[in-house]
């Protein structure tokens, strides 16, 4: 069993003894409606449970695999309304084989920080790089592409200066933590003018991949996910009255990589997700001076029991002193 106190031991043992002092010398505790021995043990013993919630005793849990323990992996997703053209797969949405993905590469790169930027006519950090992989898979669950009815034409290097901005901070926070970009897409470039390069130093970028989704044939894209619109109904091609379909561009992806000293990779339902990782270093990045082993045991938290104890003794005195100020004041009332 390990400890991890929330305060410094002095300072710990000073409240705890100020706690049971406050319960057994308390000059106005004869006062008080329902005092009694019995209430001194159990604010005794909830005294006692605090102060050994407050030391955060824990066991080992299970193995954390930290082999990537010193990469930022940056998620740069395509979030305009194509994302969700069906023709990945078994006409499934392309934003499924995304989540997949991203799934995939953080199980393949555990330890690492983690962040999602996305993009449509604007680009965003939907979240800021962390370890915690529930916020990643949450943040994955949410992402929605734009509402069709509001988009004007998005450029597929819309995320470029996010991105940048991203990089050369980390680089200047921390220079020996590698940054690996991960691009996701279809490459289809609804802006009316040609899209701007990439123009991100190549030294700020130290692997990843551009992964696309899509067919040549192209895939309908329901309006479910519209603001405005609920039905079951697929987006129309304002010019011709049809079902709008959205197909990939790989000739723009490929530049997309070319620009980012990425590979290109088109991704179908069921690859592996190796090839997209396999040009990591993490001989370089992997580990850092400060993490020497690559297996660390998690902590398995026993805090919590103490604490629903502290609530039960809370609840009960809560209750004694309701019960015996309702009984004073029956006592106290004349009779008829």
């Amino acid at each position: 069993m390990s400890l991890l106190p929330v305060v410094p031991w002095p300072l710990l043992l000073v409240l705890a003894v100020a706690g049971l002092a406050a319960v057994w010398w308390n000059p106005s505790s004869r006062t008080v409606p329902g005092e009694s021995r019995a209430t001194h043990w159990r604010l005794t013993a909830a005294v006692l449970l605090l102060g050994g919630a407050a030391v955060r005793p824990a066991v080992p849990g299970e193995q954390v695999d930290t082999t990537a323990a010193n990469l930022n992996v940056y998620f740069v997703v395509d979030t305009t309304s194509s994302i969700i053209a069906e023709d990945y797969g078994d006409e499934r949405p392309r934003i499924e084989g995304v989540a997949a993905d991203i799934a995939a590469i953080a199980a393949d790169l555990p330890g690492a920080r983690y962040s999602i930027v996305t993009f449509d006519q604007d680009a965003r950090v939907r979240l800021p790089l962390t370890t915690d992989t529930t916020a990643l898979d949450a943040a994955v669950e949410t992402l929605l592409p734009e509402s069709y009815e509001v988009s004007r034409g998005t450029s597929v290097s819309q995320a470029n200066d996010r991105l940048k901005t991203l990089l050369e901070q980390a680089d200047a926070r921390s220079p020996e933590r590698g940054r690996v970009v991960f691009y996701l897409g279809d490459g289809e470039q609804t802006a009316p003018e040609a899209p701007a390069p990439f123009d991100i130093d190549r030294r700020l970028v130290n692997g990843g991949a551009v992964l696309g989704y899509g067919t040549a044939e192209g895939g309908r894209m329901k309006a479910t996910r519209s603001r405005f619109d609920t039905s079951r109904t697929y987006i129309k091609d304002p010019a011709t009255g049809e079902d709008a379909r959205s197909v990939i561009d790989e000739d723009t992806l490929q530049a997309v990589g070319n620009q980012l000293g990425l590979p290109y990779l088109h991704r179908e339902s069921g690859d592996a997700i190796d090839p997209a990782v396999e040009g990591i270093d993490l001989e370089r990045f992997g580990t850092s001076e400060q993490i020497e082993k690559q297996k660390v045991l998690a902590r398995r938290e026993l805090y919590w029991p103490l604490l629903i104890g502290v609530a039960g003794i809370s609840a009960w005195e809560v209750g004694a002193s309701v019960t015996a100020l309702v009984q004073t004041r029956r006592r106290k009332e004349p009779g008829p």
